[in-house]
């Protein structure tokens, strides 16, 4: 086993499952963790995650996880060796879709999690193909695992965002960027302008995917982090 760590970040109300065939497929070339997100805020999640993460790695992080491994890179960036976001936005949140945001969170306090994820997470933003109807019962099971007070934390930390794209702009690492063709939460458009942002970064889109690509289309993503992660390390 050789090379860095790779750390994962879990997307908005995921666990370790929605890196389970990356984690499978890449723990025996590497040593592979998971951390979880917590803290009401994005600085707060990147100062917990830094706390137990090891002094030089690679990250990967899925939307909200992506918005945590940002917030790292800023803070820490010669602890970052590669960075790989799926599925993110690195603007800040506007008022009406934060007023939409409490909402679900008034929803997902009175019992009405489900519903509160649904409105977030819609049908539409995932793969139409035969497994959207497993991949959205993985969603809410592991958004249940989580419970509605990490609901309400994690909402907040996306509506009190920062925006990242000085931090992107300003890096020197080798990056890539992978989205799902029919995710309408963080579009295909946003990863393009991403690539063209950042110095050292490459898109790859995910056909027949949508916002939960590591779940989607497992093997195409992890195929993708294999060969980012072989690339040679870029010098500084």
């Amino acid at each position: 086993m050789q090379g860095e760590p790779l750390l994962f970040l879990p997307g908005f109300m995921c666990d370790a499952r929605l890196f389970w065939h990356q984690i499978n497929e890449i723990s025996s070339q590497r040593p592979v963790m998971v951390a979880p997100l917590t803290g009401a805020s994005i600085p707060e999640m990147a100062e917990a995650v830094l706390r137990h993460a090891p002094p030089k790695m690679a990250l990967v992080g899925h939307w909200l996880g992506g918005l945590v491994a940002m917030e790292i890179l800023r803070r820490a960036p010669d602890r970052v060796s590669q960075l790989a976001l799926i599925n993110v936005n690195p603007l800040s949140e506007t008022p009406a879709l934060s007023a939409l945001r409490e909402q679900r969170i008034v929803k997902a306090r009175i019992g009405r999690l489900d519903e509160a994820m649904l409105d977030e997470i819609p049908t539409e933003s995932l793969d139409p193909g035969a497994h959207r109807s497993q991949v959205q019962a993985m969603m809410l099971d592991m958004a249940h695992a989580l419970g509605p007070d990490r609901f309400e934390d994690q909402s907040r930390a996306l509506m009190r965002r920062p925006d990242q794209q000085r931090t992107l702009r300003s890096n020197r690492i080798r990056a890539l960027l992978l989205c799902g063709e029919f995710d309408t939460i963080c579009p295909p458009r946003r990863h393009e302008f991403l690539a063209e942002l950042m110095p050292h970064a490459e898109f790859k889109p995910i056909l027949s995917a949508g916002h939960f690509s590591p779940l989607e289309q497992p093997e195409k993503v992890t195929a993708a982090l294999q060969a980012w992660l072989s690339a040679p390390l870029l010098l500084k």
